[in-house]
């Protein structure tokens, strides 16, 4: 079994100092193989990716981060051999997004390597015509390194900043073509929990309309952890999938946003291999 999550920790605002104990501890107590981070800090003086997983994770962190530091990042327990990072500038009016990707040797718990995607939209609500542009630049961006690299698995984790009905996250799901071209990922959340909406960006948090920012957020899943498929389905079984962060500890939320973590194995539960 691999545990695979994802999930923003909203950088060092709010009432950090608490945030960073809900969050050192939880993590703690989850214990992700990899993980995805979005909107962590990173400088010369420190490390918030480090600081909050400890000794024992292998880190590669987005080159070209914002003014404060902030950015994306994946901590793996096996050694990443090699990373892969792109740029994406898709229309004048969006700031580039990130597709980033780390190779993984996991030969004992998933028999082979690993490609690690790590995807970030742009955010705007108007902005679904960038997020299809991303997509289909990142999906393509993964395709190439495929056919250059051999790998066994492709797992794709990250803040897409769009829902699950919208036309890129359909895409990633091979549920629609854009320009031209299709893939298809096993959504690790709709698996397990088929029909329910399992909002990770939501005003139950009250971080998320406490502020000017958005007050009247009705709520939305923006966070995934997914599968890549052959011809046959996923590579891998999705044992479990559970939000993460998503309940208060003594008053205090751990981001504005609640993670996802999904047990993945090579093996279905049956002990047959995946095809």
């Amino acid at each position: 079994m691999v545990r695979v999550a994802t999930l923003n920790v909203w950088g060092r605002y709010g009432a950090w100092d608490e945030r960073r104990s809900v969050l050192f501890d939880g993590l703690r107590q989850l214990q992700p193989d990899i993980i995805a981070v979005q909107e962590a800090v990173v400088t010369e003086a420190y490390d918030q990716v480090s600081d909050l997983l400890g000794a024992g994770y292998h880190l590669a962190h987005q080159k070209g981060r914002e003014v404060d530091g902030t950015g994306l990042s994946i901590a793996s327990r096996w050694k990443v051999r090699k990373v892969w990072q792109e740029t994406l500038h898709v229309t004048p009016r969006a700031g580039p997004s990130e597709i980033a990707v780390a190779e993984i040797r996991a030969q004992e718990f998933l028999g082979g390597t690993l490609l690690f995607a790590h995807h970030n939209a742009s955010w705007q609500l108007g902005f679904e015509h960038e997020r299809e542009l991303q997509a289909v630049a990142a999906s393509g961006f993964v395709e190439d390194l495929l056919d250059k690299r051999e790998a066994n698995h492709v797992v794709l984790a990250g803040d897409f900043n769009a829902t699950p009905d919208s036309a890129s996250v359909r895409f990633w799901r091979g549920l629609q073509s854009l320009d031209a071209t299709s893939v298809c990922y096993r959504d690790a959340w709709e698996s397990v929990h088929p029909g329910d909406p399992g909002h990770t960006f939501t005003p139950h948090n009250p971080l998320v309309n406490g502020g000017d920012n958005w007050p009247l957020e009705l709520g939305r899943r923006l966070d995934y952890v997914m599968v890549r498929c052959g011809d046959h389905g996923p590579t891998l079984d999705v044992r479990a999938c559970e939000r993460i962060f998503d309940e208060p500890v003594d008053g205090v939320w751990a981001s504005d946003h609640f993670g996802v973590v999904a047990d993945l194995s090579a093996q279905t539960s049956g002990g047959r291999p995946v095809h």
